[in-house]
């Protein structure tokens, strides 16, 4: 065992989630930042904008295996990335904070996530495989989906004009109320002055997001060699852990970090336009780029989506309360569904042996 290699390992592992922390806060200070400014709700930033950033490593992922392998994991990759962005990530979110859900979220965003989810599982059974016309209807949803997002976003500017313009009235006269007593709190101080300015906001956005993909990269690679090369740990055990939740760390951190800040828009927005642009955007990029072969579905796939699709209804009924929002009882439920779900799939894996 090379254990120059290990300790390698183990630096850019801790490297990693370093970048993941950083890059999270930094890209939601961007984000929310660059909302106020276009004077749109933060759950119009978080559907697209923060949701295309932090899809980033399935994209990459999917592309990969579609030209240069034989797409096998692209359907695992989306669908089991949306069981842990619902049942994990909106899980945690909730329990941390009530995140309450928009009128036009729970008429809109939510059902369309609960139909594109249902069309992807339906898709997929039909054929056993998506072919590159299914892909080119997915991606056709996908530009409506935006393009509804862009008008939503222009109709609110309106609304939202006097809200936006006293919280950067109220910032700025904060801003000057005390001098910085250390070189901490001058730094600290300098860093805020510089959020009013969009130019850094979109460099803070940009280096954040950069941040957490690499971030990512490095904390699944790592773990991947730990765990396999060091541990001894079967293949398919790493492949359902620990690179189904890499792959989910962008959107975990992102959506902790918002939830944690007060952001709220940003951490459900996150996960639902996540959801949405693993589907379609995603799934639509993976049936083309495998042209004629077609992108496989295996029976796995039929049963995660029919989990992801689960999740989705969960997430969609727990928001019409009174408080119409996603509550820590919700939120508690999303975590056993997890646990329940990972139970069964290790179970069918060594024991029961259905598919």
């Amino acid at each position: 065992m090379d254990a120059g290699k290990i300790i390698l390992n183990i630096v850019l592992l801790l490297v990693g989630f370093v970048l993941l922390v950083k890059g999270a806060d930094f890209f939601v200070d961007g984000a929310s930042g660059i909302a106020k400014k276009l004077k749109v709700s933060t759950f119009i930033i978080g559907v697209t904008v923060v949701a295309l950033g932090t899809s980033a490593p399935e994209l990459a992922v999917t592309i990969v295996d579609a030209v240069g392998g034989e797409g096998t994991l692209i359907t695992g990759n989306i669908l089991g990335s949306n069981v842990m962005n619902i049942f994990l990530i909106l899980g945690i979110s909730a329990v941390i904070c009530k995140l309450p859900v928009e009128k036009t979220t729970r008429f809109i965003d939510l059902p369309f996530l609960i139909l594109t989810s249902g069309l992807f599982v339906l898709l997929g059974f039909l054929g056993g495989s998506f072919e590159w016309w299914e892909g080119l209807i997915l991606l056709v949803l996908y530009i409506g989906f935006m393009v509804y997002n862009i008008v939503l976003a222009k109709k609110q500017s309106k609304a939202l004009l006097e809200e936006a313009t006293a919280s950067v009235a109220t910032f700025e006269g904060d801003k000057a109320e005390a001098l910085p007593a250390n070189w901490w709190e001058r730094t600290k101080a300098g860093y805020e002055s510089l959020q009013s300015k969009v130019w850094f906001l979109v460099i803070l956005t940009v280096v954040g997001l950069a941040m957490v993909v690499g971030g990512a990269e490095l904390v699944v690679s790592s773990a991947r060699y730990i765990a396999k090369d060091v541990f001894k740990i079967p293949a398919e055990i790493v492949a359902l852990t620990v690179v189904a939740f890499g792959t989910s760390l962008p959107e975990l951190v992102t959506s902790i970090s918002a939830a944690k800040k007060g952001d709220v828009g940003i951490a459900t927005g996150n996960i639902i336009g996540s959801n949405i642009a693993n589907i379609l955007l995603i799934g639509g990029v993976g049936a083309l780029c495998t042209g004629t072969r077609g992108l496989p579905f295996t029976t796995e796939g039929i049963v995660s989506g029919v989990v992801a699709l689960f999740a989705s209804v969960i997430i969609f009924c727990s928001c019409w309360g009174k408080t119409k929002s996603i509550g820590r009882i919700a939120g508690i439920i999303c975590l056993l569904c997890l646990v329940a779900y990972y139970v069964f799939v290790f179970l069918n894996l060594y024991v029961l042996k259905i598919y």
